[in-house]
């Protein structure tokens, strides 16, 4: 469940908008995986009069609260772009200065806390405002470009397509940012280090798919730790259409893709087609049925489990943790595998 936390502040506009935004959290926070998504729209600048600021957006499931911005403790030969910490409910939550980390810079102070809980941590993010939570088709999110758009972005969303008001709102890449502010600060366990490797037949290998350019580097560096072989893609979509080359050019040697693809290894969130809904299409298909499929997610919690567990996925582990997915990869790939 998530809370919106009551704050002592005389903004009462503020209050009402915090109230009303978490009403909608809370009323969809059980959406099914039917490839749709709800995301929080929200601005890191204030609009003085011109121009409004960048939209920007996050999955509505990584929201725990919005709180309006408490007091914050600096924190000593901290990072930049971290604010500090801040205490909520006893718990000692870091603060990350969302606009730094793009290179916005806003005129006025940042009012509001987005507090997340992904990948197995929880920190707050500094924004100036929210908008509306808004539901969409993945079909309607689009992969970002990284040459065009920067590594920070994951995607694109359209909102409101097809009427005078249509825009896009740019989804943030939150692990990449995570793991950007924490580089050089001991980073988890080196993805595969000191684990066996596992060997399969030479015409078998593995398909994975993440829309995080830093979640498919920390990915494939466990996946040649381990010496498989894989192709990596970037959307369900892509690796879609890749099992479907795969079947096809495997039909012409009288055999199938469950012959030549041992797993597969996708993340949840992802643009054009999200991850329920490939593990979905591929487990009712006769074709690929056979094939595991493990999900890889930052998008943890007993609600998402159980989505998983009801589109037919073999089995789910949060990220990052390397020790766990070597083990959960060998447990599926057997050296005898046909």
């Amino acid at each position: 469940m998530i809370h919106a936390l009551a704050s002592p502040v005389h903004d009462h506009a503020l209050g009402a908008t915090m109230n009303s935004f978490q009403q909608d959290i809370d009323e969809r926070s059980n959406l099914t995986g039917l490839n749709k998504l709800e995301l929080l729209l929200f601005r890191l600048a204030n609009d003085d009069g011109g121009a409004p600021s960048e939209l920007y957006a996050i999955n509505v499931f990584k929201i725990r609260e919005i709180v309006a911005m408490p007091p914050v403790t600096g924190i000593a030969e901290s990072h930049p772009h971290m604010l500090g910490v801040v205490r909520i409910r006893d718990e000692v939550i870091p603060v990350i200065d969302l606009p730094a980390v793009v290179g916005c810079s806003p005129t006025q102070p940042l009012k509001l806390l987005l507090i997340t809980e992904f990948a197995r941590t929880t920190q707050a993010f500094a924004v100036a405002s929210v908008e509306e939570i808004v539901r969409l088709e993945w079909t309607s999110v689009l992969p970002a470009d990284s040459s065009a758009s920067g590594s920070l972005i994951t995607s694109f969303a359209k909102i409101d397509e097809g009427r005078p008001e249509a825009r896009l709102a740019q989804v943030l890449d939150v692990e990449t940012i995570l793991r950007m502010l924490h580089a050089g600060k001991g980073e988890p366990e080196t993805p595969g280090a000191g684990a066996d490797t596992i060997e399969l037949a030479p015409e078998r290998f593995l398909l994975a798919a993440d829309d995080s350019a830093s979640a498919r580097m920390l990915v494939e560096s466990s996946l040649r730790d381990l010496k498989l072989r894989y192709e990596m893609l970037a959307s369900g979509k892509q690796l879609w259409d890749r099992l479907l080359e795969i079947e096809a050019d495997a039909v012409k040697e009288g055999k199938g893709a469950q012959n030549k693809v041992a797993l597969v290894l996708s993340d949840l969130e992802m643009p054009e087609m999200d991850g329920f809904t490939l593990t979905r299409k591929i487990k009712q298909d006769k074709r690929f049925a056979s094939i595991p499929v493990i999900i890889h997610s930052s998008l943890s919690g007993a609600a998402n489990e159980a989505h998983v567990q009801g589109v037919g996925a073999d089995a789910y582990i949060a990220k990052f943790a390397a020790a766990e997915l070597a083990a959960l990869l060998k447990k599926f790939l057997s050296p005898a595998a046909p």
